[in-house]
């Protein structure tokens, strides 16, 4: 078992002043990287800009100095900007506070708990299909602002589909303006890093080395404050603050504990998966392990703190941490590098982000979308997938766009728990052996010579809730004295399972019919010696192969008669 071990620790002992510089370097370029996204990520989540750079300095820090991973790098990302926006309309920035804290607190636990490999049984249908429906909330969230919308005053829509009746009925407000300005700023975003990857050389890696992102936003800033254009900016909208991140504890109530543990078990939830996601993908970048758990107690001290600084919920940002990885960054100092530059930014260019096009924002959460949204594996798993995975997929990423993610999170789980239950189930067979009159084959090694007045049913698969009524579905004749189970095929077995054995039980005690068993598995036994199954039966009954049950079964029958 890993100790809980950030490591930071672990990588000290053999760190280089040649590695010091590489994630140096790395952390400032992710630094730039994660500007604008942390502000646009902040305004998609209906909080201030300079919310965003809070999660990204706080939480960034905090998890790179407490991680598991050698290169994670944390912040704001997509899949809590639906989540969070809800929170805030219907809770406010403090209801969003006491939701992030416990949902802090809850990744501290699985962490302590051991949990971390347990979020391997989220289906990747269920992964898969709420991320592409945060893609999609995010995307239609964004028509506005790229159409340049105006909206009656009064009107300010929370859920995804009320954004998009809103868009549908203020269409003709359209600015020409704004439009021409996300297009443009889109085209950057999509041209650019294609201009990087077809140049070779130097030329190439140079334009590789600029953040797409950063340029979109200085192009934007210089069309709209150059040709002055009549489109909204950042700081039209919302008041630009350049103070640090200041600590302010909220006020909490057990009423508002009750009312966001459910949001706080989403996050938390989605924080464990993504970040674990994103470790799993950076370790196969450097050739390295993370530790899972000492990962979830880290993500989760970065939230508490994030939410006590002002921020929102963070995770490990997978794009951010491939950037990492690319440019040099192998240490959990990179990270916390990048965190230190935003504090820097913030406090000396914060001001110049009120000069941000609200178009330009939009165009890069539309590629933020694009990226996120898994276009081809949620194709691919239409396509070659049974029946009841496509539809987990499908019933996540509809509840997820129509509804919220905390419905589309509990109601996916459970409906694919219960296709599961359904499948195993129907795997879990209870078959009589076929009896053939007349010679046997000969050349049949399967063949077994039952003895007279005997029945043999051979159970294959797990015997639990779903699967125990196929039990009583035991029979027997007037003549028969002895019934035979083969279990060597049941690996496991439920208390429900283990009740109707013992309703099968009483059935063969009241017909006068011996009960034999061969080889039952290491977990059917210990369950059955200790609800008392055991000794009911008796010890002799009891074989270790078919062969020596079917002897036992010629004993029963010819002392019965």
């Amino acid at each position: 078992m890993e100790k809980l071990k950030p490591k930071l620790f672990s990588v000290m002992k053999t760190y280089t002043k040649e590695q010091f510089i590489k994630d140096v370097i790395a952390g400032i370029i992710v630094a730039i990287i994660a500007l604008p996204l942390s502000i646009a990520l902040a305004l998609a989540s209906g909080v201030g800009p300079e919310k965003g750079l809070y999660t990204a300095i706080v939480a960034g820090f905090v998890i790179s100095f407490l991680g598991g991973s050698r290169v994670q790098i944390s912040g704001p990302t997509a899949a809590f900007a639906t989540i969070v926006a809800g929170i805030v309309a219907t809770s406010g920035l403090e209801g969003l506070a006491v939701a992030t804290i416990m949902a802090g607190i809850l990744l501290i636990i699985m962490g302590l708990l051991r949990l971390g490999s347990l979020i391997r049984f989220i289906p990747y249908t269920i992964t898969t299909g709420f991320t592409a429906g945060i893609a999609v909330t995010i995307a239609i969230g964004q028509i506005k602002d790229f159409l340049g919308l105006s909206y009656p005053k009064g009107t300010s829509p929370v859920e995804t589909m009320e954004k998009l009746k809103a868009v549908m009925q203020n269409i003709g407000t359209l600015n020409v303006q704004a439009l021409i300005v996300g297009i443009l700023c889109l085209a950057v975003l999509i041209l650019w890093p294609l201009l990087g990857k077809k140049l070779s050389g130097r030329a190439g890696a140079v334009i590789m080395a600029i953040p797409a992102s950063l340029l979109a936003v200085i192009l934007g800033i210089v069309l709209v404050s150059g040709l002055k254009l009549k489109v909204n900016t950042i700081g039209t909208l919302y008041e630009i603050s350049n103070k640090p991140p200041m600590f302010s504890l909220p006020v909490i109530s057990f009423d508002l504990i009750r009312s966001q543990f459910g949001n706080a078990l989403t996050i938390a939830i989605l924080a464990a998966v993504e970040s674990l996601l994103s470790c799993v993908v950076s370790d196969s970048m450097i050739n390295s392990r993370h530790n899972s758990n000492m990962e979830l107690v880290a993500q989760g001290a970065g939230n508490i703190f994030s939410a006590m600084f002002g921020g929102i919920p963070a995770t490990g940002a997978i794009a951010r941490t491939a950037a990492n990885v690319k440019n040099g960054g192998r240490t959990p100092v990179s990270g916390m590098v990048h965190a230190v530059v935003l504090l820097l930014i913030l406090v000396i260019l914060m001001p110049y982000a009120a000069l941000i096009p609200m178009p330009a924002i939009a165009a890069i959460l539309f590629m933020v979308a694009y990226n996120m949204c898994g276009y081809k594996e949620f194709a691919y798993l239409i396509k070659t997938s049974p029946k009841s995975d496509i539809a987990v997929l499908l019933v996540t990423f509809f509840l997820t766009v129509v509804f919220d993610l905390v419905i589309a999170i509990e109601v996916g789980i459970v409906f694919a728990a219960i296709l599961f239950m359904k499948r195993m189930s129907d795997v879990t067979q209870i078959e009589g052996w076929k009896y053939i009159e007349g010679e046997n084959d000969p050349d049949s090694i399967e063949l077994k010579a039952v003895p007279e007045n005997t029945l043999v049913y051979e159970i294959s698969g797990p015997m639990f809730f779903a699967a125990a009524e196929k039990l009583l579905r035991i029979s027997f004749y007037d003549n028969t004295k002895c019934l035979v189970i083969r279990m060597r095929s049941v690996s496991a077995i439920d208390a429900t399972a283990m009740h109707n054995l013992e309703q099968l039980l009483d059935s063969c005690r009241k017909a006068n019919v011996q009960l034999v068993l061969s080889h039952v598995n290491e977990q059917p036994m210990k369950v059955m010696q200790k609800s008392g199954f055991y000794d009911a039966v008796g010890a002799e009954n009891f074989c270790a192969h078919i062969d020596d049950a079917l002897l036992r079964a010629k004993e029963c029958s010819e002392q019965m008669i």
